[in-house]
This record gives structure tokens, sequence and C-alpha cells, in this order.
């Protein structure tokens, strides 16, 4: 289940498209090749930060999962009227926490990214940072946040990808379109090579259907953004739209086999040597225990946790969170002898 329906982030009918299309993109966008080369060859103090992941105030302080996943922090994430959703973000060192509350699956006006910050040994929040927004993503450096939503309706030909950055004082920028696109850009993820993956409706003449989304490559090359569907057997004839990728791209975690009404279970597909991908295997029985919407997949920067939503409805929506590192190490002996 996508905690919005596609649409969502802004994306609308335009030319029909073929398999792959080749876009100009209509705001400047860094080539990402070149600043994950600044960041590991030129710069690699900024993941020099003192963490805190194996302390007891790592995780808010909340008591890790085991094998089975757990709500994560629910008595802290809900307030008032609101629940927790969609995909989490957590800083590269464990300080800082980001999360989407909202009343509703399906609409981000009144969505909120609020944040937890640890200062001076304690934990302080949540505070609401970017409202009307959601699927907060940090870049690969940690200096900025990409995030999804808005309320503008004046452009309804385009879909927005927003991009805040860290202030040298603190506090983070007023988000701005940092990706203006006229296919879908849901779930926008970077990666270390450059390469940035988004679910989209890259199909001929498929923009006006948002069930047939595909989780997809976006490349930038000079002036132009390239978007391609990852094809079979990662994608389907359905909505497959909900993902988190590995930064080194190794796997994919998806929600798989989709039902029309978002209904869905977790499975991870593994990057094969050739460039392409193994066919999706369920995550198990102690994450696919239910009929359920599961979404915002999410692995927190120490590689220990999954973290995603499920509920079967707005009543009982919520993130929990489960250990990862374990159970990946099995997905890989099954799979990929």
């Amino acid at each position: 289940m996508n905690g919005f329906e596609p649409g969502m982030d802004g994306a609308f009918p335009g030319v029909r498209l073929p398999y792959w299309t080749k876009f100009t993109t209509m705001s400047r966008i860094p080539l990402f090749a070149l600043s994950a080369f600044c960041l590991f060859f030129l710069s690699p103090s900024l993941f020099a930060q003192t963490s805190i992941w194996n302390t007891p105030a790592a995780y808010l302080g909340q008591k890790p999962p085991g094998d089975k996943p757990e709500p994560f922090a629910l008595s802290l994430l809900m307030k008032k009227d609101t629940f927790s959703m969609d995909r989490v973000a957590w800083s590269e060192d464990g300080t800082e926490f980001y999360y989407p509350s909202n009343n509703t699956w399906f609409s981000s006006v009144s969505a909120a990214v609020r944040c937890f910050k640890y200062r001076n040994g304690k934990w302080e929040g949540p505070v609401t940072v970017f409202p009307q927004k959601y699927a907060p993503t940090f870049s690969v450096d940690g200096q900025s946040l990409y995030l999804l939503g808005g309320a503008d309706k004046s452009d309804t030909t385009h879909a927005k990808v927003y991009r805040s950055r860290r202030k040298a004082g603190g506090g983070w920028t007023e988000p701005e379109v940092y990706l203006r696109t006229s296919f879908g850009t849901y779930m926008y993820m970077p990666t270390l090579s450059g390469t940035a993956y988004i679910a989209s409706n890259v199909h001929a003449g498929q923009l006006k259907n948002y069930g047939d989304y595909d989780v997809s490559t976006l490349r930038i090359a000079g002036g132009d953004t390239v978007v391609k569907s990852l094809g079979a057997p990662l994608n389907t004839p359905g909505f497959d739209g909900d993902f988190f990728v590995a930064r080194d791209e190794s796997y994919i975690i998806i929600s798989n086999k989709e039902t029309k009404s978002f209904e869905c279970e977790l499975a991870i597909s593994f990057r094969k040597a050739d460039g392409g991908w193994t066919a999706p295997v369920s995550l198990g029985p102690n994450i696919n225990d239910r009929v359920a919407h599961r979404w915002g997949e999410y692995v927190s920067p120490d590689g220990k946790y999954l973290f995603y939503s499920t509920g079967t409805s707005p009543r009982d929506c919520h993130i929990v969170w489960v250990r990862w590192d374990r159970l990946l190490a099995k997905l890989k002996r099954d799979n990929l002898r």
C-alpha cells in the first residue's frame, strides 16, 4: 500500500511515452555521479561523525526488536488525531530521526514530516519540520533531504521532488523544487553510483494509469533526465511503486503482489552480475503474517533494522521495525548460490 495514491506525487497525464523515455529537465539538477565522487574521495570526513548506533540512546532509546516486527515508538510518534506512516529517514550518525504523520492515507494536505534530534544526551521532539510533505530521503552526503507532497494545485501537469538543504547554523532551508517531470517520481531515492530510483508510469499510453507504476531508474546526463523501468521479474503488469533500494544497489525491497486495494507482501530482489535483478523472494512469514498494507520500506544506515508502515486501515496504521541484518544474510545464502 502506498501511503498516498500515486497521483499524490504530482504526476499527471502528458504525452505518450515509450517503454523508456528521455526527458529534458525543467529544473537545474547537479550531477549525482560528481557528488558521489567528491563525497567518497574528497570529503571522507562527512561520515566521520560521532555515531550513537551502538549506545542505549540509539533508535529513540527504544528496545530493539528481534526477528518479528514490533511497533516503533508508538507513544512518541502518535500525536492527537495523527498516526505515523510512510518511509522514515535516519541521519548517518543516528542522532536525527524524520518520519511522516497524517490523518489519512490519500492526501498530503494534512501530512507533515516531523523530527526527533539527540542533543546533550537526550532526545528532543517531535517537531514539525516540513508541513504537507512526506517520504523524507537523505542525499548521499547527508546535507539535503528530498521530499514529496505539497498542496499546490496550480501546477497539475508535473510531478515534483523537493529538496531542503542543511543550514550552516542548524535547521533546514524551505523546500524548493529539485526535479519537475511529466512522469511520476514517487518514492525518489538516490544511490552511490549517481543513479536514482523512482516509481513511475513510463509505459506507452499509461500516463493516466496510476495503477501501472513500475520501479524504475532515473539518470541525469547534462540537461537530460532518462527514466527506465527495471522491467520483469521485479515489476508486474499491476502497481509496483513502493520500494527501498540499498545505497550500493545490491538489493531492492519491494511491496510485492499488490492487490487493487494495495494489500501486499514484502519481498527482496538481488542485483545480478549482469545488471539484472533476481525474481522477488518473500521476506518470510514473520513479516508477511496477514493480509495488510505494507509500504515505506527503509533500512537504517547501520544496516541492522528494517522499518516499514503497515495496517489494514488508517485506524491501525503505524510504523514497525524488525531485525534486518540477520534476515538479509539468510536471504542471500538461500537465493544467491
